[in-house]
Formats: structure tokens, sequence, C-alpha cells
């Protein structure tokens, strides 16, 4: 039987990883003169990395966690006071395993939503169910859900993902509804699933942009209860990018 035949027959069953590498490993087979057992492991473990890759590639596509983002090309020696130690910690996934929450608080540009998101994205290529959303658009998903009677659909999904990103919470105006929605949802969470949250807002401000002091101290009993508070201070990365290309910049 010919390559080309096998080919088909993979094809057919849909072991894509085994069809495109069978040619180079045919020939290493016969080079190498590997027993036939040892040339057939090789072709199942195309065939497994083909689809864990696959597979990694639709959570990260399902999580909503558009640009790649990773700490190993993150600028740590521009700001020296950010929490380091703590967001090592978390990128070995073990808050995840344990069901804890994060809480990422501090001025604009200091590094929370890129933090954030790779937590995410290793959480993703680590076997996780992960979901990104930025605080407005999730407001505005549960409120078109609601309107189309969908909201139970969106929010058990909300509720059941593995690690929930919350970004830039209060960073616009919230809606009226955001102080139940946001308990809702961390009420169902709570010691189930993991959730991450990040503001440029101090707590004490909280209340006054909820509307509702109870709810938040309620929200934030359950985040911290079994939670890490992690304070990002210092420079902000996006002004320092602003005054390179501005000095940069050719002169009139």
């Amino acid at each position: 039987m010919s390559i080309v035949e096998i080919e088909k027959m993979l094809r057919a069953l849909r072991l894509s990883g085994m069809r495109e590498s069978l040619e180079a490993r045919a020939i290493q087979a016969e080079q190498g003169k590997l027993p036939f057992l040892e040339a057939f492991t090789l072709l199942l473990n195309d065939e497994l990395d083909r689809r864990r890759t696959k597979l990694v590639e639709r959570r990260v596509k399902a999580s909503g966690l558009v640009d790649l983002k990773t700490m190993s090309d993150f600028d740590w020696a521009f700001n020296a006071r950010l929490p380091k130690k703590m967001i090592f910690e978390l990128l070995t996934l073990k808050f995840v395993t344990r069901r804890e929450d994060a809480l990422f608080l501090g001025p604009p540009g200091t590094g929370k939503s890129h933090t954030a998101k790779a937590i995410g994205h290793a959480a993703a290529r680590g076997g996780f169910r992960v979901l990104y959303r930025p605080a407005h658009q999730l407001f505005e998903e549960l409120n078109e859900a609601t309107a189309l009677k969908g909201r139970r659909k969106l929010m058990k999904a909300l509720s059941q993902t593995d690690l929930l990103i919350i970004d830039d919470l209060a960073l616009r105006k919230l809606p009226e509804s955001a102080g139940d929605d946001t308990l809702e949802i961390i009420m169902n969470r709570y010691e189930k699933f993991s959730t991450i949250i990040t503001s440029n807002r101090p707590l004490e401000d909280w209340p006054k942009l909820f509307g509702d002091a109870a709810t938040v101290s309620v929200l934030l009993d359950r985040v911290m209860h079994h939670g890490h508070l992690l304070n990002f201070e210092g420079l902000s990365y996006r002004l320092k990018s602003q005054k390179k290309l501005a000095k940069n910049e050719p002169e009139n």
C-alpha cells in the first residue's frame, strides 16, 4: 500500500496529526530501522500533539483573549514596585486549582490587564476553561441577554468556567445593574471556580461607584475570603511608550 493511499485512509478517519507526519515518520523508520511499535508510537504521539494544540487553540478562541500576552516579554525593570512574587505565584495556576480569586488594583498602565491576560493564556494552555471580558462588555452582554430572554444561559456560562477574568471594572461609568450583576456572578462562583477582577479605582470608591455599600461589602467579602489582593503601583507603561514615540518623532 502506498503512502498516498494510507494518507487517504487517515484523512477519512480524521487523523490529521498522523497524516501530516506519515511520510517523515516512514522515512525515519526506514533509515533508522525502527521496530514497528516504536514507529507507530511516534505517529500516535504526533496525533496526540496535534489534538492538544487544536484543543488549546479552541480554548483560547472561546475565552475572548484576542491578543496573546505573556510575562516573558514584560519589562520588569521599568517598574520595580510591582508585586512580582505574587504574580509569579498566580502564574503557577495553583489558585485556580484551589478555587481562589484575585483582585488587581492600581493606576492605569501599570500592568494589571497584561498580567490578567497572561494568566488567562497560561490557564487555557494548562487545560482550564477561561472567559475574559472587559467589564463594560460583560455588562452590555448581560443587558442584551436579559432583553432577549437569554440571561440564564449566559449567567450559567459565566458561573461555570474555571477562570473568569473581569477586566477594568469601573473604568467606564457603571450601569445601574452592575452591582447586582457582579454580585450574582461572584456568589455563583464562590468556592467553586476562580475569578480575577482588575480595576483602577481604589476600594474606598466602590460603594459610590456601585451605588450600594451593602452590595460592595458582600462582594468584597466573597472575593477576598479565599483571595489574593495585588496592588499595582508605580509608573505607567503606556506613558513610557508615548514618551518614547514623541521623542522619536521628527521635528518640523
